[in-house]
């Protein structure tokens, strides 16, 4: 411990600023600051640090290059900012995580939220890391133990599988992922909570996760006051720590909440440096911000481990066709929808079967396997196409086998799905196989 102790400290040491940079603010216009004197040695996408004649530093990014100026855009608004003053180029968006983060709370600029001092890894890293190449990347793994049923059956998790999550407001989205972070067979655990509101990041972090979560996982927050800079690096910063520990050889289980909130705060950025919005008001960039950060998840190269990723989606009105959702379905390897209506008559998790798809399957399941789940799908099918006549009492019962045996079923898979025991596959299959039986009870 000693030893890497040192190596933090002259890590920390070395990557201190002996010269610092300073330009001038020269114009302040509809949210952006213009500043010279940094045009020749910022780059993209660079850090500032804004000093106003009044009141505390704040941090910014750059966003365009042009001439002898550079366009900043604020952590927060531009009130209290002068012409004149100061700006210091603070330099590359590069982050060093360290195996001490596990069991704490950081921002997106790698500092501690949890009010303990932090230490920096020894070895810094793109905050927006390369995509593995493809064609040098392991094929999906082995199924994963999550501890509910619903997943350990109809809807199998591999690792390095990304997976969707879509749902609503208040439909239970975040339970599910805490529950999926505390059973989910993984190494690491790392948790990006996007724009998320104040006072559910400690009620996340201390009663959803639980100290049992926490012990091995990394929790990245941006609240939902701080600037979209902050929340769409959130993302980026997270899925940095989760590959940090992937190249370690460790199996990593990543959770996005929400990445509905980071395509929103890149759309106030790019519409802020210019880019216009035609994408029911995204801007076209959307679509490769989104797809860049979900192909850095999924299986790794050579020894290196997996990112096993889950992106939760903010669907609203349940319009599984907006912009965000539409371009997670096409590049994810399944997607699982949560249901207002399930929710409302109290099934937890929510999740609609006959709406969600594992693209683990049939690989991830025995034959065996894969036929239970064939026919408890087409059960649940049958059912629900034909619900409203059953219901209305218009459907005898006797005059359709099959929808007979669906009317007997349908109750005893809807309380196997919400099961609250942690159970393993095996006996998960065998509850679903008890189900589909016949005249059992």
């Amino acid at each position: 411990m000693q030893n890497v102790g040192f190596e933090q400290v002259s890590a920390a040491v070395t990557s201190l600023q002996v010269v610092r940079h300073i330009g001038r603010v020269t114009h302040i216009r509809q949210g952006m600051v213009q500043v010279s004197g940094l045009a020749k040695i910022a780059a993209q996408a660079d850090l500032v640090q804004i000093h106003p004649r009044s009141g505390d530093p704040r941090m910014g990014e750059v966003l365009g290059l042009s001439g002898g100026n550079i366009s900043v855009l604020p952590d927060g608004d531009c009130a209290g900012l002068q012409i004149g003053d100061e700006v210091v180029l603070l330099g590359g968006t590069s982050i060093a995580p360290d195996d001490s983060w596990i069991g704490r709370v950081v921002d997106p600029l790698g500092q501690s939220l949890d009010g303990q001092p932090i230490l920096h890894g020894t070895h810094a890293r793109a905050l927006k890391g390369e995509v593995p190449n493809p064609t040098a990347r392991r094929p999906l793994g082995n199924r994963l133990e999550t501890g509910m049923t619903v997943f350990n059956t109809f809807l199998p998790i591999v690792s390095g599988q990304r997976i969707g999550l879509f749902a609503g407001s208040g439909v239970g989205k975040s339970t599910l992922l805490a529950k999926l972070a505390r059973g989910v067979h993984a190494d690491v655990v790392v948790i990006a909570l996007i724009g998320e509101r104040g006072r559910e990041v400690r009620e996340f972090v201390e009663r959803v996760l639980g100290e049992q979560g926490m012990k091995r996982a990394v929790v990245v927050a941006a609240t939902s006051d701080q600037s979209p800079m902050m929340r769409r690096r959130c993302a980026w910063m997270a899925m940095s720590v989760a590959e940090h520990f992937r190249d370690l050889g460790r199996q990593v289980l990543f959770l996005a909440d929400s990445v509905t909130r980071f395509a929103e705060a890149h759309r106030e950025i790019a519409l802020a440096s210019g880019e216009n919005g035609n994408l029911r008001g995204f801007p076209p960039s959307t679509t490769q911000q989104i797809t860049s950060l979900c192909e850095r998840a999924g299986p790794g190269v050579g020894q290196t481990g997996d990112i096993t990723a889950v992106f939760s989606v903010l669907v609203a009105g349940s319009d599984m066709e907006e912009p965000v959702a539409d371009i997670l379905r096409g590049v994810l390897d399944g997607h699982v929808v949560l249901d207002r209506q399930i929710a409302e008559r109290g099934r937890f998790p929510a999740i609609d079967v006959l709406r969600s798809v594992s693209r683990a399957l049939p690989e991830a399941a025995s034959d065996e396997e894969n036929a239970f789940i064939l026919e408890g799908r087409q059960l649940l099918g049958l059912y629900d196409r034909s619900e409203m006549m059953i219901q209305a009492g218009l459907y005898s019962a006797g005059s359709d086998a099959l929808l007979d045996h669906a009317v007997e079923a349908w109750p005893k898979i809807d309380g196997f799905l919400a099961a609250p025991e942690v159970v393993n596959t095996r006996s998960s299959f065998e509850r679903l196989a008890q189900c589909l039986e016949k005249g059992a009870k």
